[in-house]
């Protein structure tokens, strides 16, 4: 072996044991080469924050509550403060912005949670518009600082919920019985900057980085969804003295990034920047043209909060049928998308419901920063979860780390191992029966009333594994589709989603609609060191899906 090998494989073993030590024998290049290889399995620099994301298909913790939205902040007296639109909270009186106080966590016999409504109405903030006929307050988001609460508030119209002219910040100093506020005039005006959300730096922002409090602003609408506006795909950001929250002078805006990657800032908001810009849309292709919302951006009204065990910003917004997830190492990025939940359109069931106005109270965060909870409302196609409700988010960080599962006859793709499923979309909220053995009687399948181009089936582990073989048994086929038209195996390197070499399949596989139900299919592929493998392919028949009884993975040493 030469010099040049043996410095080489010396430098990969201290990549994969995540401590990087170059031997002065080593040749720069050498030590490029080995990195660049290793890079995309065992680097952060090339892999997503996270390595497995996990949503809830449905809310599992409510309180007997009504209303929407529920923008929230943590303050120093420990409990949650909240404003919801259009209801009762937890009171008789209907208002449409209604202030509440929760105390308690999600799933805790010792303090259960338990919400106390506090104001409404014209006792919260100003409607600039006037009266209630056309146009309704709405909050949008919520601070805590300096043991004081504040609340942004937006004009936004009654029945289209389609325009939101003006927004204003008010502020309590009494734990959300009173508020007072500028009374001359809102704060923004203009259809600029008039959806506001506050960054949540936890406990009365106790882990902000400096004395600033910081917001996320839409213009036009909270929500594309409802917009008759040109679609919103543009996220912007604002900071200011979070002893000056309601001073308007005091604020200014993200303008870009210096050469030296530090933030610049200007009072006139005309030079904003945005901070995210995504143009992307879901449900561009739906199966109905007619349905009623289609071609959504992405950029609407959620939470930005800072997971402080992990380090980590997270944006959590919505289309009408998805969940998007966002995150970024400072407030300003850069932002990067990284799931989606696909609920598909209506009608949604108490097996599965998605929801609009998405948040995670920083409360709620465990210890260790990979559970939390996220609050989404949704009252429209028979399916009613209008209320104050909490569903499970999961998440594990990404770690390199070497592979040391040895050949075995058993799956990876259980629990146990730490495989989460991670699939296109799960039409009836069972993406446990991937991995539960039963390979008849049951089974799921991606229809979500899209005409879908690229359809999966597959996992994603919290640490790299050895693999060279998934088996995929079909679910039950219907009339309109549940097949591939191609099929392939990927594994994920890095960021990216790569074919597996040398994908075997067998039996063969018709990839038309004579495939037949609860049938196995062995695809086998060269070993490979990975942390997600999916099957992937073009769904067909008339409404583009597949479907899936079971997936099974595996690293064995020989053929079946």
């Amino acid at each position: 072996m030469s010099a040049r090998q043996s410095c080489a494989r010396s430098l990969v073993r201290a990549v994969l044991a995540h401590a990087l030590f170059i031997s002065t024998a080593c040749t720069a290049d050498v030590a490029t080469e080995a990195l660049t290889e290793r890079q995309a399995l065992y680097g952060r620099a090339t892999h997503p924050f996270f390595s497995t994301v996990s949503i809830d298909d449905m809310d599992s913790v409510s309180l007997p509550s009504e209303g929407d939205l529920w923008v929230n902040c943590w303050s120093d007296d420990d409990a949650v403060y909240t404003a919801n639109g259009d209801g009762m909270a937890f009171h008789t009186e209907h208002g449409d912005v209604v202030v509440s106080r929760v105390d308690g966590r999600p799933n805790d016999p010792a303090d259960p949670l338990r919400g106390t409504t506090l104001a409404r109405s014209e006792m919260v903030g100003p409607n600039w518009v006037g009266g209630g006929l056309f146009y309704n307050r709405k909050p949008t988001g919520m601070l805590c600082v300096n043991g004081e609460i504040y609340l942004a508030l937006q004009d936004l119209t009654t029945y289209t919920f389609s325009d939101a002219p003006h927004a204003t910040i008010v502020r309590s100093l009494d734990k959300g019985r009173s508020f007072s506020w500028d009374q001359t005039w809102p704060m923004f005006t203009g259809h600029v900057f008039t959806t506001i959300m506050f960054l949540d730096f936890g406990k009365d922002s106790e882990h902000a980085p400096d004395s600033y409090a910081y917001a996320y602003g839409l213009d036009y609408n909270w929500s594309s969804v409802y917009s008759d506006r040109p679609p919103q795909t543009k996220l912007y950001l604002a900071r200011f003295p979070n002893t000056r929250v309601q001073d308007r002078e005091a604020w200014e805006f993200f303008t870009g990034l210096s050469e030296d990657g530090t933030p610049r800032w200007d009072a006139d908001i005309a030079k904003r920047a945005a901070v995210l810009e995504d143009t992307t849309r879901r449900y561009a292709h739906p199966l109905d043209p007619t349905l009623e919302r289609q071609d959504m951006t992405l950029m609407n009204q959620g939470s930005v909060i800072f997971n402080a065990a992990l380090g980590r910003y997270l944006y959590t917004t919505w289309t009408m049928y998805t969940y998007e997830l966002y995150e970024a190492p400072a407030p300003w990025g850069p932002w990067k998308h990284f799931f989606t939940k696909d609920f598909g359109v209506f009608p949604w069931s108490d097996e599965v419901a998605g929801g609009y106005g998405t948040s995670i109270p920083t409360k709620y965060i465990s210890d260790d920063g990979q559970t939390m909870w996220m609050h989404s409302n949704v009252w429209e196609g028979g399916v009613f979860h209008y209320q104050y409700s909490l569903r499970k988010v999961q998440v594990s960080p990404y770690q390199g780390s070497y592979p040391d599962n040895a050949p075995s006859t058993q799956s990876l793709a259980s629990p146990a191992r730490g495989a989460v499923p991670f699939v296109r979309v799960a039409r009836g909220g069972h993406s446990e029966f991937m991995n539960d053995a039963v390979l008849t009687d049951q089974s799921e399948q991606s229809w979500n009333g899209e005409r879908k181009t690229e359809d999966y089936w597959g996992y994603t582990w919290p640490r790299t594994v050895n693999v060279n073989r998934v088996r995929y048994t079909t679910g039950e086929r219907g009339q309109r589709g549940g097949w591939f038209k191609d099929l392939t195996v990927q594994v994920r390197r890095g960021d990216a989603w790569v074919a597996a070499n040398g994908v075997k399949i067998s039996p063969a596989y018709s990839f038309d609609a004579s495939v037949l139900g609860h049938q196995t299919f062995s695809l086998s592929f060269d070993a490979t060191a990975t942390d997600g493998v999916r099957i992937f392919g073009s769904p067909g028949g008339q409404d583009a899906f597949t479907n899936i009884a079971e997936l099974s993975v595996h690293y064995e040493t020989s053929e079946p």
